[in-house]
């Protein structure tokens, strides 16, 4: 079974990531710092790792850096998560020559899709290494300045008996998506006055989805909840009174309600007719305990 190592501070991305990936048939490790995932790549090595560019101890370029300096494992996908998009992140990516780099807030099945290409095109390449001719001699690996396990060279295979080609695996195939947690949010969506319903975690990615959305309107109404419940959160503690737990913001089209759900997400639910919000709200909170449980 294929490894990938989800390396986040956040519990609730570590978890939202770890659920989508193992529906898809893979064995994920997660780390919660640099100190973590190093070990791990070390003793796990992991087929692809994902990991968040801002972490306790390190950052994300060290990791990809690590990676692509180690001996057995420098040929490994390495897919890098920012929240900030701007030309510096690109340019440190470049630089310590990531695979990919993907900006919060970002979904669920967009990141499967990437994990699969990544996947892909770490087969193709292990295809093109063994059809290659060997070598005279083999390179002997370069010690790293931190022991480190290092993989035996491989043997090269006899001309006479050529050792059997194992078939590559296959890329990851769409997977049913929780359907506990649609089911609720779908029923939530079916709420008279409702138009769609997003569910995110409080960084902004993008949990699940259901009603009609808009395109893009998901991550609009995900990075706005992450937005706001971060700055309401800050002047919660300044008062004494602790996370936002939940606001209403009024447009001219319609209204946008937004309700935490738990310590780790949050729930955005657009209502386009005013004279619903009431019985919306009371269908809202009466979800929430059952959401969390979903999680």
């Amino acid at each position: 079974m294929r490894k990938v190592l989800v390396v986040d501070d956040s519990l609730s991305v570590r978890k939202v990531v770890e659920k989508a990936l193992e529906r898809q048939g893979l064995h994920v490790l997660a780390a919660g710092s640099g100190a973590e995932a190093i070990a791990m790549i070390d003793r796990d090595r992991p087929d692809v790792v994902i990991c968040d560019v801002i972490l306790p101890d390190q950052d994300g370029y060290q990791i990809c850096q690590y990676v692509r300096t180690h001996p057995a494992l420098g040929a490994t996908p390495v897919l890098l998560i920012s929240g900030i998009d701007n030309g510096t992140v690109q340019a440190r990516a470049a630089e310590v020559r990531s695979d990919a780099v993907m900006f919060k807030p970002f979904g669920v099945e967009e990141l499967v899709r990437k994990i699969d290409n990544l996947l892909a095109g770490r087969s193709n390449g292990a295809k093109q290494s063994t059809n290659a001719a060997p070598s005279a001699t083999a390179p002997t690996p370069v010690a790293p300045s931190s022991p480190m396990a290092v993989s035996s060279p491989a043997t090269a295979p006899s001309p006479a008996a050529a050792s059997p080609v194992t078939s590559a695996p296959e890329p990851i195939s769409p997977a049913p998506s929780d359907q506990s947690l649609k089911e609720r949010l779908q029923g939530l969506a079916g709420t008279p006055g409702v138009r769609f319903v997003v569910l995110t975690d409080r960084e902004g990615f993008l949990i699940e989805t259901a009603g009609d959305l808009a395109p893009d309107a998901d991550e609009v109404a995900g990075a706005l909840a992450s937005c706001l419940a971060e700055a309401s959160d800050g002047i919660g503690r300044e008062l004494g009174q602790g996370q936002l737990v939940g606001t209403i913001l009024e447009y001219e089209a319609g209204t946008l309600l937004l309700q935490g759900v738990g310590s780790s997400a949050l729930l955005a639910v657009l209502v386009g007719d005013q004279g619903a919000l009431g019985k919306v709200r009371y269908y809202v909170r009466k979800a929430v305990p059952e959401l969390v449980k979903a999680l």
